[in-house]
């Protein structure tokens, strides 16, 4: 594995700062808190964070609406608390990751705040402005938050364009100001020593410069969420605000600005699209396998057909990387759990993450089985998404509070957000008793979903986690071995091999996804193969591949002969 970069053997660990660890009591998570958690990163078993945007910032998109790409939100702590957070997380083995958020600013930035001023402003252009047409906007182009994805400017009689809030608006990347400062951004925190970045909505950073409308016959006000329409409409309905002409030529500027790093930083794309990797070593290192979580369930069908595709269309020398779950998106918990197997499947889960090919990542909370927080009164509601969904439902749809109220929380991104659960104490050990975190607690902590809970006791999620990534530390074939897929036709049972050329080292491995025992014939020949890993106690005689009996749920990973 020497010739792997650290980024290939890594387990990254999404932490979403505002609620991870509240260091100094006010209800909101902050760099102290963060630095304070860095050793229960270790021992878990961690690599390398990626940390959710922490930069200053109203919040009106949960910290990616920036005010100023170079510095600390005030609620985090100070710039001298996140370099003693790198260093520390530096000093403990883990590389730090930050979000970058390229495609627009907060209109509460100081380049907007000229930009809009007046027309005649030197930074005017570095957003996109157009007039007007027949009274309305420039186009029929919706904003993926739903309605219209411009907003007129009454003070000086133009549109600007947001593909996102209105309180978002997009930068203009044609401009080589705007170039010349985000790059002096990147510098800023390469300097300071960050390992690499996540590229936020990397696909919107431009739009086709003509303007013309798109073709799907609904109208921008009827656009609720874009997030929440079929994928095929979605793309229709941004055929022109997504993956333009430019993106390529400006992510190989970025990359040629990065490698001028030592060190081997990271560029990370918000983005499934293969393309990104460029020739496969001159745009972004890793693409995120979306595809694999767009189901309702991850049956072993889906997976194989996910990984076939997948690996196929990846350019020779890129390398794969895999997700179930993020800031974005439902708790894996909630949304492949079947609601009486949820823990059994979280195992199947990290198991599926840690043991195919490529570079895993995993969310903050997943290790002890944190669940979607459940909202009942709209006044919790932090997700401006969620609450603009809910004024409509309301004030212009006609829907019920109650209606409108079950429909927000049901989506909204704040699910997956609530404070980390440390303890059994008030407020989830997160921060004080009888402080008011910045959205609520789940009330799961009291019943056993918690660090504390759990760390000590062998049989708990959080203990499966720390044995499954040491596992795939000491594993060379679970970190650099390519991926063949076995038994194509079970419906219940995932089974693949993993080999490493370097070490020579074969795994098999099992993943069973159904309720019922199972029994596969592998034709490995002899001596019999020795076990790795087993989710379920086995007894130490060895593994008859040629009729091997798998367990509800468990999970077999074995080395070959």
């Amino acid at each position: 594995m020497k010739s792997l970069k650290w980024w290939q053997q890594a387990v990254f660990y999404q932490i979403y700062p505002r609620s991870f660890a509240d260091g100094n009591g006010d209800g909101i998570g902050d760099f102290p808190g963060m630095i304070a958690k860095l050793d229960y990163l270790r021992d878990l078993g961690i690599d390398a964070i990626w940390l959710s945007p922490h930069y200053p910032s109203p919040f009106l998109d949960c910290g990616y609406d920036i005010t100023d790409y170079t510095g600390v939100a005030t609620e985090y702590g100070t710039l001298q608390d996140f370099v003693t957070f790198l260093h520390e997380a530096h000093a403990r083995d883990m590389r730090v990751v930050l979000d970058l958020v390229l495609n627009h600013t907060s209109d509460q930035h100081p380049w907007f705040l000229e930009s809009r001023s007046s027309r005649s402003n030197p930074k005017r252009d570095w957003y996109i402005w157009h007039d007007g047409k027949d009274g309305g906007p420039p186009n029929n182009w919706a904003s993926i938050f739903g309605g219209s994805a411009w907003e007129h400017d009454v003070a000086t009689g133009q549109y600007y364009y947001h593909v996102f809030l209105t309180e978002q608006p997009d930068l203009n990347w044609r401009h080589p100001e705007v170039r010349r400062a985000m790059w002096d951004a990147v510098r800023f925190w390469l300097d300071i020593g960050v390992d690499g970045f996540r590229l936020d909505a990397v696909a919107t950073i431009f739009e086709h410069p003509d303007l013309p409308d798109h073709t799907l016959a609904l109208p921008a006000d009827a656009i609720l969420d874009a997030n929440r329409l079929p994928m095929e409409e979605y793309r229709q309905l941004l055929q022109f605000q997504l993956h333009q002409p430019g993106i390529h030529e400006l992510m190989r500027e970025l990359r040629a600005l990065v490698d001028a790093y030592p060190g081997d930083r990271v560029l990370i794309g918000e983005d499934e699209d293969v393309a990104f990797h460029g020739t496969g070593d001159d745009e972004l290192h890793l693409v995120f396998n979306f595809p694999l979580m767009r189901t309702e369930r991850l049956a072993p069908a889906h997976i194989r057909a996910n990984q076939a595709a997948r690996l196929a269309e990846l350019p020779p020398g890129a390398w794969p990387c895999n997700t179930l779950g993020n800031h974005d998106a439902p708790r894996v918990w909630s949304r492949y759990g079947d609601g009486l197997h949820n823990a059994e499947l979280a195992r199947l889960h990290l198991a599926l993450m840690l043991t195919l090919q490529g570079t895993p990542f995993l969310y903050n909370g997943e290790e002890i089985g944190m669940a979607d927080l459940e909202l009942a009164d709209v006044r919790d509601l932090r997700d401006t998404a969620a609450v603009k969904l809910y004024h409509t439902l309301v004030e212009r749809l006609g829907a019920s509070p109650l209606e409108a109220l079950h429909a927000a929380a049901t989506t909204t991104r704040d699910r997956c957000r609530s404070p980390m659960q440390w303890s059994a104490e008030p407020n989830a050990g997160f921060s004080p008793p009888g402080v008011q975190s910045w959205l609520p607690v789940h009330t799961s902590y009291a019943s056993g979903v918690s660090v504390a809970a759990q760390a000590g006791d062998p049989s708990s999620l959080f203990a499966f986690y720390q044995r499954m990534l040491r596992l795939r530390r000491s594993t060379p074939a679970l970190v650099a071995g390519d991926y063949q897929a076995l038994h194509p036709h079970s419906d219940a049972y995932l089974a693949f091999l993993r080999r490493d050329t370097v070490s020579g080292q074969r795994c098999l491995v099992v993943l069973n996804f159904s309720d019922e025992r199972q029994l596969a014939h592998f034709e490995f020949g002899t001596p019999p193969a020795r076990l790795l890993f087993s989710s379920l106690p086995r007894d130490s005689s060895p593994l008859v591949l040629g009729a091997l009996t798998i367990a509800p749920f468990e999970i077999v990973i074995a080395e070959l002969p």
